[in-house]
């Protein structure tokens, strides 16, 4: 079974280290088995593909992976970065809140 991330599809998050570092985006992607997230305008490179029906061809840019130990959760209350814990509702919910602000971030 793969491992569980505290990161999801969706989740606005910073880059802390590495060539992209500073920059903001959202998670398209999660690959659990090789601990990487696809993060929107984040490690872009040009690929060159064929052209085939519905597709012209040419050069394309393409958001590469990066480990996911590379970026940190935005705290929805400040915009900096954050780690993540989880939480008891009273109403017996069981959510993600940033440990910065203390703020829930699944509601």
């Amino acid at each position: 079974m793969a491992e569980k991330f505290k990161i999801r599809k969706g989740d606005q998050v910073v880059v802390t280290t590495g060539r992209d570092k500073g920059k903001k985006g959202e998670v398209l992607r999660v690959v659990r088995e090789t601990r990487r997230v696809v993060v929107a305008g984040v490690n872009v490179a040009k690929r060159h593909s064929r052209p085939a029906p519905g597709n012209p061809g040419g050069i394309v840019d393409k958001e590469l992976s990066i480990d996911i130990s590379n970026v940190a959760l935005i705290d929805p209350k400040s915009g900096e970065a954050t780690r993540v814990g989880f939480r008891i509702l009273d109403d017996g919910r069981k959510v993600r809140f940033a440990k910065r602000s203390g703020e829930a971030i699944d509601l």
